[in-house]
């Protein structure tokens, strides 16, 4: 049975206010993209070349060079294995009774988007509060 019109606006403001709330979480729940075919590529050329190097460095007793091949290797599978890096996108606020993102209060577009953990903390510690005393 398909969802009303009333019961898809409300869950449309339920996923904005998620997302202006918490971005990580939203991000983290929604559909992880696909990974390229490049990048395992990449990796697994990184593990083969790994690879020759640690056998390489056995064969001739170079410790430093079976150690650097071991890295290289370890490298590759952790490229392959790990997610790339994105900004979180989307609004960022308050969101109203009729589910428009406002942005919060005390932010203005000319702050730099690289503020200290404890910056942010200070900030959102202070929304609270500021949120809770009325």
């Amino acid at each position: 049975m398909p969802l009303s019109e009333y019961e898809q606006r409300v869950l449309e403001q339920m996923e904005r206010a998620l997302t202006s709330d918490d971005p990580r979480l939203a991000t983290t729940l929604q559909s992880t993209p696909r990974k390229s075919g490049l990048r395992y590529v990449a990796a697994g050329i990184g593990v083969v070349g790994g690879l020759l190097l640690l056998v390489v460095g056995a064969a001739t007793a170079n410790p430093w060079l079976g150690v650097a091949g071991f890295v290289v290797m370890f490298a590759g599978v952790a490229f392959a294995f790990s997610a790339p890096r994105k900004r979180a996108s989307g609004p960022v606020g308050l969101v109203d009774g009729d589910g428009k993102v406002t942005p919060p209060r005390g932010t203005t577009k000319t702050s730099p988007p690289s503020q200290g953990f404890l910056t942010r903390l200070e900030e959102r510690w202070d929304r609270r509060r500021e949120q809770g005393g009325r």
